[in-house]
């Protein structure tokens, strides 16, 4: 009798053993997705620095897109001046 009852406390003791390594088994189960987790924000955060990194890239070629046309003009509107003076030039020594 005294054999069976240790035999029983043993397999009891051996039952909370495995329940025991079963709840850190989850608790590593559930870590290991936290990192997960973890990782993914730090990919979409690294995403999205080169998403607002590829968005500055593109004002900047958008501003200097419009410098030189602002510099295009520019250069129009002085051709066009100075083809008035030589127009007036001529004309005043016509007439």
């Amino acid at each position: 009798r005294e054999r069976r009852r240790e035999r029983e406390g043993e397999r009891e003791r051996e039952g909370e053993r495995e329940r025991e390594r079963e709840r850190e088994r989850e608790r590593e189960r559930e870590r290991e997705r936290e990192r997960e987790k973890a990782r993914e924000r730090e990919k979409a955060r690294e995403r999205e620095k080169v998403r607002e990194r590829e968005k500055a890239k593109e004002r900047e070629r958008e501003r200097e897109s419009e410098r030189e046309r602002e510099r295009e003009r520019k250069r129009k509107r002085e051709k066009a001046r100075e083809r008035d003076r030589q127009t007036d030039k001529q004309r005043g020594l016509i007439k």
